[in-house]
């Protein structure tokens, strides 16, 4: 049932009008600004099936067009973007909007005490853990959304927060943390989705999966009159199941249905039912279970921690590509994944671990294999995956342009490569990454990278 939160309410209510849209076609997040024509990257990966497709032809590594200054927490998100606003949202609670043109500070708002790390159990974040899935913009509203972890008083909590794109003004409050959960025992590590007038996200454990927590996606209304959650290993006794996805986003197809994979759950047996983990799960705008696979090894996979960690690749055509920890590739039907077993094919097409969000174009997904980006094709009749490439360059969660893969390896060097072969065409070294899941964004022709505590911009042509 959902929770209601409207003694929390704001007055004003927005509503996303969604047309006869065929099924897999995305929700625009990329369209023009009000203000402007300049593309906006308003959600992870640039549109809410999160393809990652850049217009423009390539990019110019060897100097930053700006660097901003300094802010004042981690950057764990993608930079998004209303116009020529580019926002991004710090460990420390603190919401900033940059200049596309120079990377001026053109506000701030610091919303709440981030928790101290001192107060979980596990984790890898410090020295406090604040905003850390990318946050979404609704650009109808000029409103960009958020899920702070705050420390009020003795307790700590997450929140869904709104903030103005134009003035930085906090809009929207409201406690997300499911009933009788210890918040400090969840993350909210995925990026954030709009679906007709709700925000969309997913909870998982802290690094060391430590407490009794389940994995969630959390459905909540822009105005706030209503929260619901989907509950990964719900039984009794069962835990974990995370929806987290390497920070990659829910993918929202155009029925407004939303896509996930959920992570290693508490069930290890083949004599146990089935828990919803090490899947790729189809959701309907209610949160309902509409179909689902997982691996036929789930089981051992959910034993060995390499369980499905990444958004799931829904493509226009009907095709599914799941990827995971195993670093296996699984070919899907969207109109039936299939339970367990159930892919067409699958392609051992990593030696390592993928986390994160993928790229696609027709019918060639970039894989954010660890070890180096991996470009494999796709098809239906037959079934079939097949590597065109392995370039052992960059590997969180790829983006492109017309000509080029760009991606981001483990000590900080962005990366440009062929989109037809994979060769290294440009690379420029970071002075260093928060984490080793950051993604390229983009805004007014320019690529925005986080590095730690700042941001990186780079032309395109």
């Amino acid at each position: 049932m959902p929770l209601s939160l409207s003694s929390l309410s704001r007055l004003r209510v927005g509503v996303v009008l969604v047309g006869a849209l065929s099924v897999l076609q995305p929700l625009s997040a990329s369209s023009a600004s009000a203000r402007g024509n300049a593309p906006s990257w308003s959600t992870y990966h640039g549109d809410s099936l999160g393809q990652g497709v850049i217009p423009a032809a390539s990019a110019s590594l060897h100097t930053p067009r700006w660097v901003s200054p300094p802010l004042d927490g981690d950057l764990y998100g993608q930079p998004v973007a209303d116009g020529d606003r580019i926002l991004v949202a710090t460990e420390n609670n603190t919401f900033y909007a940059l200049s596309a043109k120079n990377g001026r500070i053109l506000w701030r708002r610091h919303v709440a005490q981030a928790v101290p790390a001192s107060d979980l159990a596990c984790g890898d974040i410090a020295p406090t853990v604040g905003i850390t899935g990318t946050p979404v913009v609704d650009l109808a509203r000029h409103e960009v959304f958020a899920v702070a972890f705050e420390k009020r008083g003795p307790r700590d909590l997450h929140v869904l927060v709104g903030v103005s794109t134009l003035s930085g003004a906090v809009e929207a409050s409201y406690p997300v943390d499911p009933a009788g959960v210890d918040p400090r025992y969840l993350l909210q590590r995925t990026g954030l989705s709009l679906d007709q007038g709700h925000v969309i996200f997913g909870f998982g454990g802290n690094s060391g999966d430590c407490g009794p927590y389940r994995g969630r996606v959390v459905s909540v209304s822009e105005n706030g009159e209503s929260t619901t959650f989907f509950t990964i290993d719900a039984a009794a006794g069962q835990r974990e199941g995370a929806v987290w996805m390497g920070g990659g986003a829910p993918v929202i197809d155009g029925r407004g249905n939303i896509w996930v994979e959920s992570g290693n759950g508490s069930v290890t047996s083949t004599s146990a039912p089935y828990d919803r983990s090490d899947a790729v799960l189809e959701l309907s705008p209610s949160l309902h279970l509409l179909q689902y696979f997982a691996p036929n090894d789930w089981t051992s996979q959910n034993a060995a921690d390499l369980d499905l960690s990444a958004s799931p690749i829904v493509t226009r055509s009907g095709a599914v590509l799941a990827v995971g920890k195993a670093g296996t590739a699984y070919l899907l039907s969207a109109s039936h994944l299939g339970g367990i077993g159930g892919d067409l094919t699958h392609l051992s097409a990593c030696p390592g671990t993928m986390d994160g969000g993928s790229a696609v174009v027709n019918t060639v997904a970039y894989l954010p294999c660890m070890g180096g980006v991996v470009a494999v094709q796709f098809s239906f009749h037959p079934a079939r995956l097949r590597e065109l490439w392995s370039s052992g360059q960059g590997g969180s969660s790829p983006v492109v342009t017309s000509a080029q893969v760009l991606s981001l390896s483990g000590d900080g060097t962005l990366v440009a490569l062929s989109r037809t072969t994979g060769h290294l065409e440009e690379s420029y070294r970071l002075p260093g990454l928060a984490n080793h899941f950051p993604t390229v964004g983009y805004a007014a022709n320019e690529l925005l990278v986080d590095a730690t505590r700042t941001v990186y911009a780079f032309s395109t042509h």
